[in-house]
């Protein structure tokens, strides 16, 4: 299913299409890219195929995939594909460079306070099998999306 091997095999929790307004953004974006995101969604037709947002399955906190929760918000998306995690997981760091990370508690608070951090302020990583990090994208799946 996954195109690594996890070191822990219970990080992701499910996947499945979640409420968009369930889900908590904690970073702002680029707005290039969204908008860049956003002719590529609208170029097809019935559907497209993006990779699952991937979220904390105990808050919603998005980890990975801000730029397409942006998008498919202002697209009118209400049902999006999602991948929860477990985020608190030691198998997981919130930036590659130890000196740039934040704790995953001080990113977890933004929920409540509704403060956004700047863009790409986390760099989220996953160990695998051989405790090599990995990009969390990775534990995305290709979702077929319909546009609303």
């Amino acid at each position: 299913m996954f195109s690594v091997k996890l070191k822990d095999p219970g990080l992701v929790v499910s996947i499945e299409n979640v409420k968009i307004n369930e889900l908590k953004p904690h970073e702002n974006v680029i707005l290039k890219r969204q908008n860049a995101l956003k002719e590529y969604i609208t170029s097809y037709k019935d559907y497209v195929v993006i990779p699952s947002i991937i979220c904390c399955h105990e808050t919603g906190l998005i980890i990975d995939g801000h730029h397409r929760y942006h998008t498919l918000l202002e697209l009118g998306a209400e049902i999006v594909p999602v991948t929860k995690i477990k985020y608190l997981s030691k198998t997981i760091r919130t930036h590659n460079q130890e000196e740039l990370a934040l704790s995953k508690e001080d990113i977890m608070s933004t929920i409540m306070t509704k403060s956004m951090l700047a863009p790409k302020s986390t760099i989220h990583e996953f160990l695998d099998e051989q405790n090599n990090w990995k990009p969390i994208i990775l534990l995305s799946s290709l979702c077929e999306f319909k546009l609303p």
